[in-house]
């Protein structure tokens, strides 16, 4: 993104990534600011669940503080229950702040720490089948 004031050409650099995990999709903006983090528009410090607090927080953490301080993330997530938003949303985080930073180590950190931060985890719910009860449950025969 290109900003023109008056004369000045500055250079704000903005980095959009996303992150998936079952049916939740998570959609993170990045961009220069003083260490605020937003998911849906709510305070990280004030969002509901510690446990997706935490895991959330996890990119973060890894990342340190001189990265963390120096930029302001943006996180909408729809879809999927609280635990499915979670991991999407550190999902978009990471890849967001390794983006942002360019930097290899702190892919490799993400990638060694927890191979889930960098890369999707890609299953599902299996579907039921047609006629049965669930989707590996085979229907019952009685030969009375």
């Amino acid at each position: 993104m290109q900003i023109i004031v008056g004369q000045e050409n500055i250079m704000v650099k903005v980095v959009t990534t996303s992150g998936k995990r079952k049916t939740a999709v998570a959609r993170a903006t990045l961009r220069e600011g003083k260490g605020q983090i937003r998911i849906n528009r709510i305070l990280l410090d004030t969002y509901s669940n510690p446990l997706a607090r935490g895991k959330i927080q996890e990119p973060l953490l890894l990342a340190g503080d001189e990265v963390v301080n120096k930029v302001k993330i943006d996180v909408e997530v729809e879809g999927g229950g609280w635990l499915g938003q979670a991991e999407a949303s550190r999902l978009a985080i990471a890849r967001a702040l390794v983006n942002y930073t360019g930097s290899k180590k702190l892919e490799k950190t993400y990638l060694d720490y927890d191979r889930n931060l960098m890369v999707a985890d890609v299953r599902f719910k299996e579907q039921c089948k047609p006629n049965d009860s669930k989707a590996r449950a085979k229907r019952a025969k009685s030969y009375r």
